[in-house]
């Protein structure tokens, strides 16, 4: 059996950011404006008022201070509320597959290899811009890569899942180096009118790319230790929309069509499940949790990555350990953990130990222990 690293990652980040002041501002607004128009149904407790909220609750529920979005203005237009990202013709690249590009070139870059090193593109990513063709094929033509393309959706875990795939495949000897992209366009599904949810996610998109360890010439190399996956089913975070809305007029447009979640139940569940999950998979390797360097932890929620450490190490984990993208980034669903570990990997010393770790919806889990072999 082939044996597998990861050589290579790259990230595409929008040019525009949300901070929390303007994002409080444009809600605070809208706010405003609903009391306002519906002040006689509020009067006559037929329509329960909004709340206004501010930067500091925020930052406490979520360590969020920013977010990139491909879209700012039209997220910010209290009449709108929703980016704008214009149709494009099916012969122009989809804005996915641009945001996929971009990222994969850098991952094929750092590990010193060309599109024609590559056997498979796989799309993982928590929403798909459309049900096909896939936007892996599509993402593999750009990129011109002579092999095939899949897309797989596991939610906020989508990327480990990703690579769990890409790893059995150069395992197997169909490919010789696969491509995960992790295209999030997150600022699409949410409903940026919820007081609970709106200041959650921005947009991403990651790019990893795997290969055979006796190919690889990368001076980025980390050999795969193991590998668990986890998925348990809960409504605690749902999005219903799909293709079968259109057959019930009655549901258009509702907001279980967009993202909503129950944060304290997620909260409750999904720490001890990930800190479980990332404590056994590191055993399975033959090591000990306290020789674990590096913890690239799925970052939706500082809160829950702390608690998730204090579980795993008996103690809070330094920000070097376990390091800290969301609060410029936010949740970028399945490119979290994959930006975190993009933009903290260079410092580690050669056979340092790593743990990449995502968590969410389904509820899913993917833990990946790698180590550093230059």
């Amino acid at each position: 059996m082939n044996q597998v690293v990861i050589s290579g990652t790259g990230l595409y980040t929008p040019t525009e950011s949300i901070s929390n002041q303007e994002l409080i501002a444009s809600f605070n607004a809208y706010v405003e404006q609903f009391n306002q128009d519906n002040a006689a149904a509020i009067a006559a407790s037929e329509i329960t008022a909004l709340e206004p909220s501010s930067e500091a609750f925020i930052e406490k529920a979520s360590g969020i201070k920013s977010r990139y979005v491909i879209n700012k203005s039209g997220v910010l237009d209290i009449d709108r509320m929703v980016p704008h990202i214009a149709e494009r013709s099916d012969d122009e690249p989809s804005i996915m597959c641009e945001m996929a590009v971009t990222a994969a070139k850098q991952a094929l870059e750092r590990a010193g290899k060309t599109a024609a090193d590559v056997d498979a593109v796989i799309c993982a990513a928590s929403n798909m811009q459309r049900a096909y063709p896939a936007m892996a094929v599509e993402i593999q033509n750009a990129l011109g890569i002579d092999g095939y393309g899949y897309d797989i959706n596991v939610a906020c875990s989508s990327a480990t899942f990703g690579i769990q795939a890409a790893m059995s495949a150069i395992q197997s000897g169909q490919a010789r180096a696969v491509l995960v992209v992790n295209p999030e366009i997150t600022s699409g599904h949410l409903n940026w009118r919820d007081r609970d949810s709106h200041f959650i996610f921005g947009d991403a998109c990651t790019a990893i790319l795997l290969e055979r360890a006796d190919l690889a010439t990368s001076s980025h190399q980390f050999a795969i230790l193991g590998m668990k996956l986890k998925t348990q089913f809960s409504n605690n975070i749902r999005n219903n929309f799909g293709f079968l809305n259109r057959a019930d007029e009655s549901g258009i447009g509702k907001a279980d069509k967009l993202f909503r979640q129950q944060g304290r139940k997620v909260f409750k569940e999904v720490c001890p499940m990930a800190a479980e999950t990332i404590t056994n998979t590191v055993q399975a390797a033959g090591l000990d949790v306290n020789t674990v360097q590096r913890f690239w932890l799925h970052q939706a929620n500082l809160n829950m990555n702390l608690l998730i450490a204090r579980l795993i190490l008996g103690r809070d984990a330094t920000p070097e350990e376990s390091p800290t993208i969301l609060d410029t980034y936010a949740n970028t669903s399945s490119a979290g953990s994959i930006i975190a570990f993009h933009k903290h990997q260079d410092d580690l010393v050669k056979d340092a130990v790593g743990v990449i770790c995502s968590f969410g919806a389904g509820y899913s889990i993917g833990c990946v222990v790698v180590k550093k072999l230059n």
